[in-house]
């Protein structure tokens, strides 16, 4: 019986050894993986960018539901952008309006939100964080539209709408490659 109880403990033991003998590292392990680290932190990838069409002339559409009808836009990263916002809805400007804000990179989307919130009289663009931002459209009613032309550099930017309560869910992102 002892010699049955005794196979197992040796498999454990070897097993144990096996999995933790790979320890060692030597110096240059550690200094590729800290730079592959660091160009990957650079280049953020985004879900589903390449099943998006590259073109740098988009039209996106805001509607009463909060919503844009477009969510990830892929452009040539140093060539002018000409983005069209629409708003399709039909609330009135005061209670729905929409407009479109490109925030540079690393902006904290919800604390520029809630500045925007507070800045009614800048069509929510407010203006302590307009370091924040690379473009934005007009504050817009039913039926108006807006165009911006902007070149941007290679990157990933958060767009939203700042109209107060729309930023959580009429946001996208602009890959710029």
């Amino acid at each position: 019986m002892k010699k049955y109880f005794l196979i197992p403990a040796i498999a454990l033991a070897v097993t144990i050894t096996s999995c933790g003998g790979g320890n060692t590292k030597n110096e240059n392990d550690n200094t590729s993986a800290s730079t592959e680290e660091s160009s990957t932190a650079t280049t953020e990838t985004v879900e589903g960018i390449e099943n998006v069409n590259l073109s740098n002339t988009w039209t996106v559409e805001g509607n009463d539901q909060m919503k844009f009808d477009t969510e990830l836009i892929r452009v040539k990263a140093g060539e002018p952008l000409e983005l069209t916002l629409k708003n399709v809805g039909s609330l009135p400007k005061e209670s729905m309006g929409h407009n479109l804000v490109i925030l540079k990179p690393g902006v904290d989307i919800a604390t520029f939100g809630g500045e925007a919130a507070a800045a009614a009289d800048n069509e929510y663009i407010p203006k302590s964080s307009l370091s924040s931002v690379v473009a934005h459209t007009k504050l817009l009613g039913p039926a108006e539209e807006d165009k911006i032309t902007v070149t941007l550099e290679k990157g990933v930017y958060d767009y939203i709408c700042s109209f107060p309560g729309h930023f959580g869910m009429m946001k996208g992102k602009i890959v710029a490659e």
